[in-house]
């Protein structure tokens, strides 16, 4: 086994909310604040997405791909309107080149 460190991986979802759009890390199992970015009201092209990860210190993890997943807003209830949530796995920069 080689000395190097593999990248532990995360899970970025994007979802909105009163119009707007937000992308955010979650690190579960841990006391830090999720690294968050906030875009406008348009949808967040695959492009606006990469580069806010990027800011946010992450990149998808090499074949990852964004899922997109339909739930709804108030739970069990078939009139709810439909949230969207979207996700990737992401590696933290600092810990690939660590």
């Amino acid at each position: 086994m080689s000395g190097q460190k593999s990248a532990r991986e995360f899970t970025a979802q994007m979802s909105v909310r009163a119009g707007r759009w937000r992308l955010y890390v979650a690190l579960l199992n841990t006391t830090e604040q999720w690294p968050e970015h906030r875009f406008g009201r348009s949808v967040p092209t695959f492009t606006d997405r990469t580069n806010a990860l990027s800011a946010l210190g992450f990149e998808p993890v090499p074949g990852a791909e964004w899922t997109w997943i339909e739930d709804s807003e108030t739970p069990d209830n078939p009139a709810s309107p439909v949230v969207l949530i979207a996700a990737i796995q992401v590696r933290s920069w600092s810990e690939v080149s660590a």
